[in-house]
């Protein structure tokens, strides 16, 4: 946990995620795990939450409308219903008004992450993702709007929104659940708190941090009891 943190803590949250299948999957190589479309990524880092913080999640957000706070939870497991070792939807080419196109992947984002225009985002995973020649082109805002229902619609999994209703104002919105940044939260969270206990054991009894490591989570919770008292 805290190699993953200290390896991750400096880098962008796309490349973040590719570190945790990188640490999850070391048979799998690092640009195989890029070439990932986004529903398969998806799919492997919700199993990756699911292994390490059980399948249960929570958070908050405030309603957009009257800045109300509203909790929320889910189940992990159902975003792993499919086996992303046994699913390859990479390959699948798709059709869009003539055109011939890939699934996205992380690659792809990082592309679109560069520009800070929404629609000129969407253009450029158009173009990484048109099969064919290298061209470029002016795309409408219908041909974007179909290019992305039919990815949407063929890999699911790439973007999952949630539905609020604020219980205060009974505002309705919807929220996309980024799985990469909710494990990248919990992991460092984790990371911190095992810092912290690090550093109180080791200035109680004078243990090196190896030491501290190589207790049981049970032990270790046991010291810090005993050097807090």
């Amino acid at each position: 946990m805290l190699d993953v943190w200290e390896r991750g803590i400096r880098l962008h949250p796309l490349d973040r995620a590719l570190l945790l299948l990188a640490m999850a999957l070391p048979e799998t190589p690092s640009a195989e795990l890029a070439d990932w479309p986004l529903g398969r990524r998806n799919r492997a880092l919700a199993k990756i939450r699911c292994d390490c913080f059980g399948p249960n999640l929570k958070g908050w957000l405030a309603c957009p409308h009257c800045g109300e706070k509203l909790e929320f939870q889910m189940n992990a497991q159902s975003l792993i219903q499919n086996d992303p070792e046994k699913r390859d939807d990479s390959g699948v080419p798709l059709n869009i008004n003539g055109l011939t196109f890939r699934l996205p992947t992380s690659r792809d984002l990082a592309l679109a992450a560069k520009e800070s225009d929404p629609a000129k985002g969407a253009a450029r995973i158009a173009e990484s993702c048109r099969k064919g020649p290298p061209a470029t082109r002016d795309w409408s805002t219908d041909e974007l709007s179909a290019i992305g229902e039919s990815m949407a619609l063929a890999d699911p999994l790439a973007e999952t929104r949630l539905a609020f209703r604020c219980p205060g104002c009974e505002e309705e919105w919807e929220e996309t659940l980024d799985i990469s940044s909710f494990c990248w939260t919990e992991i460092e969270a984790r990371a911190r708190r095992i810092l912290m206990a690090i550093h109180t054991l080791a200035s109680a009894y004078g243990w090196s941090e190896s030491e501290i490591l190589s207790l049981s989570e049970t032990r270790r919770a046991w010291y810090l009891e005993m050097a807090q008292a």
